[in-house]
């Protein structure tokens, strides 16, 4: 067994000047992101957090706007797993609104001899979002991979009333993006995919019996004829993370997906999470899944999902 859990939900950023980290802080604050400084990745002081709380081996991702620094991203997280194999794992991202580079940077990724443990994606990148017809090509290649894909909300957008994206919005990006995903028969089409949506799926459990109950109506638009079950399908397979969402919103998640298919996030590496948040939100994660027999069980799930990183692990 793997020592300690595994944390799927671990920021990094490339290096940046100190002009653009002035930038960085006025663009937050222009977003109603009233952060101090630029977030700066230290890897040394996220190990140290981690031995504090108990995560063995934790899953980095990093979504620039460009093509150019996403690519510049991978190749520095995969530098980071190079040199921490037993820590740190790699969820590469992908350009969704570039079909055709998200092609080319799976089979980039998949070149390497270090490789990444599976994919990161954003729910919406240059006004195409998940469903859209575009991508289906790099589903179809990732299915035929078996990949696992860690879907995080925009965390460009600008945050509503005043307020952060990080403190709502986000939640409800990822329920329209689960909802239209749905409509594009995107988990029936691509079934060897392992979607892991953050935060707990955001608002979607909650709002998943709606959605079942009338989304087949006569007054929603359904171009590929969903039926209900075929809604309960998809639903039932995805898998969510705990993200500074447990308190309320792992039980409402466990239900819809069961106890299986929840697997550990911590947020960690960003300004919206502290060290205080992320043991306030991991203690709610111990208890909730104790409930279900087993409070480490949704700290041990990731590496069902990550075996080489579990390999990694024990090494």
């Amino acid at each position: 067994m793997a020592p300690g859990w595994l944390d799927i939900h671990g920021h990094f950023f490339l290096p940046q000047t100190a002009a653009e980290d002035v930038e960085f802080v006025k663009a937050s604050h222009a977003a109603h992101f009233m952060i101090s400084e630029a977030p700066q990745f230290k890897p040394d002081k996220m190990l140290a957090y981690n031995d504090a709380a108990g995560v063995g081996m934790q899953m980095l991702s990093y979504i620039p706007l460009t093509t150019r620094k996403l690519q510049q991203a991978n190749d520095f997280g995969l530098s980071i797993v190079q040199k921490y194999p037993s820590r740190f794992g790699l969820l590469a991202a992908l350009p969704t609104d570039e079909p055709g580079e998200a092609l080319k940077e799976i089979g980039r990724m998949r070149s390497q001899l270090l490789q990444a443990d599976g994919f990161a994606v954003t729910t919406m990148r240059g006004g195409i979002g998940l469903g859209h017809e575009s991508l289906r090509p790099v589903w179809a290649e990732l299915n035929k991979r078996g990949e696992v894909i860690f879907v995080h909300p925009n965390a460009y957008l600008k945050g509503q009333d005043g307020r952060p994206s990080p403190l709502i919005d986000v939640a409800f990006d990822t329920a329209r993006t689960i909802t239209d995903m749905i409509y594009s028969r995107v988990f029936l089409d691509f079934p060897e995919i392992k979607w892991v949506f953050s935060h707990c799926a955001g608002a979607f459990p909650a709002l998943s019996g709606r959605v079942l109950l009338l989304g087949t109506e006569s007054w929603v638009p359904n171009h590929k004829g969903i039926k209900t079950d075929d809604i309960k399908k998809q639903i039932s397979s995805i898998y969510v993370d705990t993200a500074a969402s447990a308190e309320t919103g792992m039980e409402p998640a466990v239900r819809m997906v069961g106890i299986e298919h929840v697997v550990y996030g911590a947020d960690c590496g960003v300004p919206c999470s502290t060290e205080r948040t992320m043991e306030e939100n991991k203690e709610a994660v111990r208890m909730i899944a104790k409930k279900y027999g087993d409070s480490e069980q949704v700290g041990m799930n990731g590496f069902k999902l990550f075996p080489y990183a579990e390999m990694r692990a024990q090494s």
